[in-house]
C-alpha cells in the first residue's frame, strides 16, 4: 500500500510518500481500502507534535476515509467484504489501506460519492453534536458562526438551517462571505484581519448587535475574534468553544454573570469515546440529513495521494475553504 507518513516533528513538508507492505485487520477490525480521504486542521497539528495526542512514529495523518471493505477480523457482525462504508479513526488516513474498529465504520448508501462521504463526519459531526447536544439550538433562535467558511464552519451553515436557525456567518473577506452566503448563511458579517485593537474589535461587536441578540456562537477560532463576539451574545446565550486557529483567547467573564450566558466546551473525540451509543445516533442522524439533501460537504480541493502535503500547508496557513480531500482509489 501506499501511505504518506510523518516520520519526525515539523510542517506538511516532512511528510514523505511511501510504499509499506499490505495490512491486515486484527478481531473487531474491518480493514477498507480507501477511495478518499479528508484533510483536518487537527492532522495539521497531530504532524507537529501539537495536538492532544502523540502517535508513535511513523504515523499517516488523516481521521476520515471512505471507501470499500476488504476483509474483516474476526468478530466482526456488521460489515462484510465489498460494503461501502465510511471510516474514522484519530490517525493512519492517508493511505491506500486503512484499519478500524468496527464501532468506527459506517455503511453508507450506493449512491453516496465518496468524495462527499470522506469529507462528512469530522466537520459535521462536531458541528452536529455542538449544536444539537451543547447548545440544544432551537427552531427560531440565532445562530452565530465564526471562521464561517472552515470546514466546521460550513457544516454549522447547513446543520443551523437544517434546525431551524437564522444563522449569520463571520468571514473575514467578501469572498468567503459571498461562499457562506451560497451555503444558506442569512447574514454575513466580514471582519478585519487585524483584531488586536479595542476599535477593530468594538466595529465587529456593534455590527453582531446590529443583528440582534446572539442565542448561540460557534467558535472554532477563538483570539480577539472571540471577544468581539462574546460582547454581543444575549440573554442565556451559549457560547460554543470549538477551537483555537487564532490563539486562545481572554474573555471578559462578567458579560456571561450580565447576560446570564454559557461557556460551553465542545470536546467530540472524548464525547464519542463516553456516550458511543449516542454518537452512533448522532451519526445516523448526519446520514439521514444528507440522504435527504439537507446537507451536503463543500469540497474546495481535490488532490491526489503525492499531493495531500498541499491540502495540509492550505489548512495550516487557514486559506482554505470548506473541505479539502485526498482522492487515491483503491490500490
Amino acid at each position: 500500500m501506499r501511505t504518506l507518513l510523518s516520520h519526525r516533528p515539523g510542517g506538511p513538508e516532512t511528510l514523505l510518500i511511501e510504499e509499506r507492505p499490505d495490512i491486515a485487520p486484527g478481531p473487531g477490525e474491518v480493514l477498507i481500502d480507501v477511495h478518499a480521504a479528508a484533510l483536518n486542521y487537527p492532522d495539521v497539528l497531530l504532524i507537529q507534535d501539537l495536538y492532544q495526542i502523540r502517535p508513535p512514529r511513523p504515523f499517516a495523518p488523516g481521521s476520515e476515509v471512505a471507501g470499500v471493505v476488504r476483509a474483516v477480523g474476526s468478530g466482526v457482525a456488521r460489515f462484510r467484504v465489498g460494503n461501502r462504508v465510511i471510516g474514522t479513526a484519530a490517525w493512519g488516513g492517508l493511505a491506500t489501506q486503512f484499519i478500524v474498529p468496527e464501532a468506527n465504520c459506517i455503511a453508507i448508501p450506493a449512491d453516496m460519492p465518496f468524495d462527499e462521504a470522506a469529507a462528512l463526519i469530522v466537520t459535521f459531526a462536531t458541528s452536529h453534536y455542538a449544536l444539537r447536544d451543547r447548545a440544544a439550538l432551537r427552531p427560531g433562535e440565532t445562530l452565530l458562526i465564526l471562521g464561517a467558511t472552515g470546514g466546521v464552519g460550513i457544516a454549522a451553515i447547513q446543520l443551523g438551517k437544517a434546525f431551524g436557525a437564522r444563522v449569520i456567518a463571520a468571514t473575514s473577506s467578501p469572498e468567503k462571505a459571498a461562499l457562506a452566503r451560497d451555503q444558506g448563511a442569512d447574514a454575513t458579517i466580514i471582519y478585519p484581519a487585524d483584531l488586536s485593537g479595542r476599535d477593530s474589535q468594538r466595529a465587529v461587536t456593534d455590527a453582531l448587535k446590529a443583528e440582534g441578540p446572539i442565542d448561540v456562537i460557534l467558535d472554532p477560532v477563538g483570539g480577539p475574534l472571540s471577544e468581539a463576539a462574546v460582547r454581543s451574545i444575549g440573554w442565556q446565550g451559549r457560547h460554543l468553544i470549538v477551537g483555537f486557529t487564532a490563539g486562545i483567547p481572554t474573555p471578559p467573564l462578567n458579560l456571561l454573570l450580565l447576560k446570564g450566558a454559557s461557556f460551553v466546551g465542545v470536546f467530540y473525540g472524548d464525547f464519542t469515546r463516553r456516550n458511543p451509543d449516542r454518537r452512533n445516533e448522532y451519526l445516523a442522524e448526519i446520514v439521514a440529513l444528507h440522504a435527504a439533501g439537507a446537507i451536503r460537504p463543500h469540497i474546495s480541493r481535490r488532490l491526489p495521494l503525492e499531493r495531500a502535503a498541499e491540502g495540509l500547508a492550505a489548512l495550516a496557513e487557514r486559506s482554505a475553504t470548506g473541505k479539502i480531500v485526498i482522492e487515491m482509489g483503491a490500490k
